[in-house]
């Protein structure tokens, strides 16, 4: 199993591509389901996660082929995906697939919208919550779907004729099943209205590539969306947004390090929340025309407080980075989680690094220390792990970063990125 070893204390300088969004590549991928046309996806990063949803596409019946080029002088190293479904091969996705990861279980809407039926798992994805499928579910029967759970999977049936325009509110914001929802919508009779619906960028960037099919929708990016069904959608291309995770992560690397580093291929508009924390905590950041600068100087990181919320609040998705960062604040910081109930297992391995953390239901105090030193951890989820090479980069000696599966789940050759910008990080395959 393959492990990162980082050795501390270099800043960063120099130029890191930010690749195309996860969040944003796997709805548009499982898009696909929805048209009988090809479907060509730019800038789709190289991920675990995406070679598994490849797979499960796969299983339904979407045919694809990859084209990859070096596109920019920083290399950045992005693909072309092309994607065709001719006709949808399998209406089950079976348990062995969609429980290694979530988003896979949102096969659900477009497989029901075309096909009328769809028999789909319950999904799993990390342990970071127990994130119910309910919301997904009562959406679509909004739009006249029976639903039935029986031996760990979801049944839903469409009724004759189709899916039907309905309205629902969301009781709270779920990106996933708005992902969802939107999907099915845009193949149902009449016209859906989405209520509290998530105003993520990767919705809006979902809602314009279905556009460019054919769909016909209004409001995305607002907390109300309006679908008016068609017949059918023809193919399209379409380039995936820049990954605001990603931008923010390394921002956050730069910020604990110290250094100049400019974030290529990407624009503040997607995390101006978490861009604004940051500048608090002590960094410059400056829009350029090739993406972010961000600086920090030898003047200290500063305590600041958040709370993870729905976009265009702080994103939950940088709560663990940002927890890595204030660990060498001046002063004590309070970061308080809402959206996942369990995404606080990274303390006990930031604590193993010298940290200082006690948490108190769903917020941790985070009191700043002088200097941390490199021990071994173990990640536990996707974005844990990125905290815990951060916390590494400012650490004294070695860290060994153990279980990086989860890494390579979300992050495109971070190893490779931070090296080119003086960090001392390598990947050890046992």
């Amino acid at each position: 199993m393959d492990r990162i070893r980082i050795t501390g204390g270099n800043q960063l300088n120099g130029t890191i591509p930010i690749s195309g969004a996860k969040n944003a590549a796997l709805p548009l991928m499982i898009a696909s389901l929805l048209t009988s046309d090809t479907l060509t996806l730019e800038n789709v990063p190289h991920l675990a996660d995406v070679e598994l949803l490849l797979r499960i596409l796969g299983n339904h019946g979407v045919d694809f082929t990859v084209n990859g080029r070096r596109e920019n002088q920083s290399g950045s190293y992005a693909r072309t995906i092309h994607f065709t479904c001719r006709t949808i091969a399998d209406t089950t996705a079976p348990y062995a697939l969609v429980s290694k990861m979530r988003a896979s279980f949102w096969v659900i809407g477009p497989l029901l919208a075309r096909e009328g039926r769809a028999r789909v798992s319950l999904p799993g994805g990390c342990a970071i919550g127990t994130r119910p499928v309910d919301l997904f579910l009562e959406g679509l029967q909004a739009l006249g779907a029976e639903i039935e759970i029986d031996g760990g999977y979801v049944n839903a049936t469409a009724p004759k004729g189709g899916l039907t325009g309905g309205r629902y509110t969301f009781p709270k914001v779920s990106v996933g099943a708005t992902h969802v929802l939107l999907m099915a919508a845009t193949l149902a009779n009449g016209t859906t209205v989405i209520e509290n619906a998530a105003r993520e960028p990767e919705v809006v960037d979902l809602a314009r590539c279905l556009t460019s099919m054919g769909a016909k929708i209004e409001g995305a990016g607002t907390s109300t969306i309006t679908i008016e069904g068609v017949p059918s959608l023809s193919g399209a291309r379409h380039r995936v947004l820049p990954d605001r995770i990603e931008t923010g992560t390394y921002a956050m690397a730069v910020a604990m390090a110290g250094g100049d580093v400019t974030l290529e291929g990407t624009n503040a508009t997607l995390l101006d929340s978490a861009l604004g924390t940051l500048r608090q905590a002590g960094a410059h950041i400056t829009e350029t025309e090739s993406g972010l600068r961000i600086v920090r100087n030898g003047n200290g990181i500063q305590p600041v407080d958040i709370t993870t919320e729905p976009f265009p609040g702080f994103p939950t998705d940088l709560q663990a980075q940002f927890m890595a960062l204030m660990t060498r604040s001046s002063g004590v910081s309070n970061i308080t989680e809402t959206i996942f109930e369990n995404r606080f297992m990274h303390v006990q391995e930031l604590a193993r690094l010298g940290a200082k953390i006690s948490l108190s239901g769903q917020t941790a105090r985070v009191e700043g220390v002088a200097r941390l030193k490199g021990a071994p951890v173990m990640a536990t989820d996707l974005r844990a792990s990125v905290s815990l090479v951060i916390a590494g980069l400012a650490a004294e000696g070695e860290t060994m970063v153990n279980r990086v599966y989860h890494l390579d789940r979300g992050f495109e050759r971070l190893e490779e990125k931070l090296t080119r910008c003086g960090a001392v990080v390598e990947r050890v395959s046992d």
